[in-house]
């Protein structure tokens, strides 16, 4: 089959589909024939997405931005509805929108950054698909189309400093199964990816805040057993064989990972935060 045939005629929406591994899910779909509407909303600190979300809009033919934020129900009603309005139809929902905060012990965090975590990698997820006509499934249990969800490796393996985004992302995987579960009477598919180290801006930024930036990458690099961090693109293409051709996956954890998750490694070892002693 044609790059370009595999899902023509499909529509997609793409939360944070405006820069790193959201651009390469976008780029990935118009490359196999679907129109896509990209979500984004500005992220202080970090690109504004309008620009790239427009960026992408006038580079990429069958493609529209709307800025969109998914901790905001209103929002994502206007976003299914205008996509509707547009297109007629809505065949995949990707749910890729989410943060990463920088490293932080347990007791350097605090339950009101956890409850806006939540909201922003979970509750967004959840709010997008959910039962309401304004809102996703109604249109895909229509078409019979299909829900990714944009999980993270560390919410099967776990990681250090990290513990409220890996329980936000856990619980996308979780949710990925329980949701596959009930949606199955109706057609429609529903699994994740699951991507480890992925060369993005965001993961730039983390790198950043490290005391050698150099060194932190050189690790991420290094964490693959094929020795390289992946690209946006390969999780693209994940998402596209999910959507077109993994016709019997429902409630699947696809891991895009350069195998991260294998053997044996050093982990015993950690520094301290500052007035504090393991016990």
């Amino acid at each position: 089959m044609a790059a370009g045939a595999r899902y023509a005629g499909k529509v997609v929406v793409v939360s944070g589909g405006a820069r790193g591994i959201g651009a390469g899910v976008v780029r990935a779909f118009v490359e196999s024939g679907a129109q896509v509407v990209i979500c984004d909303k500005d992220d202080p600190g970090g690109l504004p997405a309008e620009s790239c979300g427009r960026a992408l809009e006038q580079e990429l033919p069958g493609t529209v931005f709307i800025r969109c934020d998914v901790t905001r129900e209103e929002d994502m009603a206007t976003l299914v509805g205008e996509t509707i309005c547009r297109f007629g139809r809505l065949d995949c929902v990707v749910n890729n929108a989410g943060h990463h905060p920088p490293p932080q012990w347990p007791e350097e965090t605090s339950a009101q950054g956890f409850r806006q975590l939540l909201e922003l990698n979970l509750l967004g997820t959840y709010s997008l698909t959910k039962v309401r006509v304004q809102l996703a499934l109604p249109h895909l249990r229509k078409s019979r189309g299909n829900i990714i969800n944009i999980s993270s490796l560390v919410g099967a393996i776990g990681q250090s400093r990290a513990v409220p985004y890996v329980a936000t992302k856990g619980a996308v995987t979780a949710m990925t199964k329980a949701l596959a579960l009930d949606e199955s009477q109706y057609g429609v598919r529903v699994n994740c990816i699951s991507p480890g180290n992925i060369w993005t801006p965001m993961w730039k930024e983390l790198a950043a805040l490290t005391p050698d930036p150099a060194a932190t990458i050189l690790e991420g690099t290094l964490a693959q057993p094929l020795g390289r961090m992946g690209q946006p693109a390969e999780v693209g293409a994940a998402a596209v064989f999910l959507a077109s051709e993994a016709s019997f996956c429902t409630g699947i954890e696809l891991f895009v990972t350069g195998g991260a998750e294998l053997g044996y490694g050093g982990k015993a070892s950690r520094e301290a935060p500052t007035g504090t002693t393991p016990s």
